[in-house]
């Protein structure tokens, strides 16, 4: 079996290079599952770990790729047998554990989940983990009583992978979606998949020394973090919902308790790499029906193995539009 994956690799000196090498299949042992891959995505993270970022990963040589989907190929575990259809996103795949991006992975049966039917393995990829994101954050707007007649959601870094997915998944359940975006050339692609109004970036993102403002917003999902999240809180209004996933732009969040207190808004994290198996099934069975899309392919990009460098340039430099998806 032949086995080509992207390899990222340390020297003594710290120096990181990257190449796309043929590597032995891994060897399961108990509790785990070989999977035989047909398509992986990439994700700001594997970009961080394909530079050798020490918060991301700091075991050398690395396969990147903290997505995929395939089927069983091997397996020590009775919940799966060879042939059986699966995909992985999450956990320390990608991190401190090789990848997606390679023909043949080993993980733990208890990352596992088997693929939900009505959805082929390209669209699972062309979601990936910025799908799975954008699927917790509708869903937790959608829990906690934000419906298409409560107002307007604004959705932040909206070029990005989950935040055009969720763009998308809202425009489908029948919400009024504001974006927010700094890539005034993408305006028009930005309303083609369901935003009625894009908001620059420079001209949200400033120093407001004013605790709240207007309310307009219903809900937020934001994948930026930072200033941005702390302005988008002001003006959310009351019993309002907003998710945060992302800290692009920064992890630090100053911000004061006055929307909390006089509108009962409501902050919730979004973490789709932890977060139990039944809640991932349960979300990827929604993306599979109630949230999927038609714009999956407008959304989305595909490359090879080889392509990978550019891909990742393009995450780092912040000029990366929608998802990437691999072809194994």
């Amino acid at each position: 079996m032949q086995n080509r994956a992207y390899i990222v690799r340390k020297s003594e000196n710290g120096k990181i290079t990257t190449t796309v090498d043929e590597i032995p299949v891994p060897v399961i042992s108990k509790n785990e599952v070989l999977i035989k891959s047909s398509y992986s995505s990439v994700n700001f993270k594997d970009a961080l770990s394909s530079v050798g970022n020490p918060g991301v990963t700091r075991n050398f040589p690395h396969v990147t790729g903290i997505d995929v989907v395939g089927v069983i190929e091997q397996s020590s575990d009775a919940l799966f047998k060879k042939g059986d259809e699966v995909l992985v996103t999450g956990y320390d795949m990608g991190m401190n554990s090789d990848g997606g991006h390679q023909n043949y992975v080993k993980v733990p049966v208890s990352w596992v989940v088997k693929k939900p039917e009505n959805i082929t393995d390209r669209e699972i990829m062309m979601y990936g983990t910025a799908g799975l994101t954008a699927g917790l954050s509708v869903y937790e707007l959608l829990k906690n009583g934000i419906t298409k007649n409560s107002g307007e959601i604004l959705v932040t870094g909206a070029t990005g992978g989950v935040g055009t997915i969720a763009i998308s998944i809202l425009n489908k359940l029948g919400f009024e979606i504001v974006a927010i975006s700094g890539k005034e050339e993408q305006i028009p692609f930005l309303k083609s998949i369901g935003a009625k109004e894009v908001i620059l970036r420079e001209d949200f993102d400033r120093e407001n020394k004013k605790p709240m403002m207007k309310e307009r917003f219903a809900g937020v999902i934001d994948t930026v973090g930072g200033n941005i999240l702390s302005e988008a809180l002001k003006c959310i209004k009351y019993d309002g919902v907003a998710t945060c996933c992302g800290l692009t732009a920064s992890f630090e969040l100053n911000t004061n308790v006055f929307p909390f207190i006089l509108r009962g808004v409501r902050l919730i994290g979004i973490d789709s790499v932890e977060c139990t198996l039944e809640k991932k099934l349960k979300i990827w069975n929604k993306l599979a029906d109630e949230f999927k899309i038609t714009t999956l392919e407008k959304l989305s990009t595909e490359i090879a193995l080889e392509d990978l460098p550019n891909a990742f340039k393009m995450l780092l430099d912040g000029k990366s539009v929608g998802r990437y998806l691999v072809k194994l």
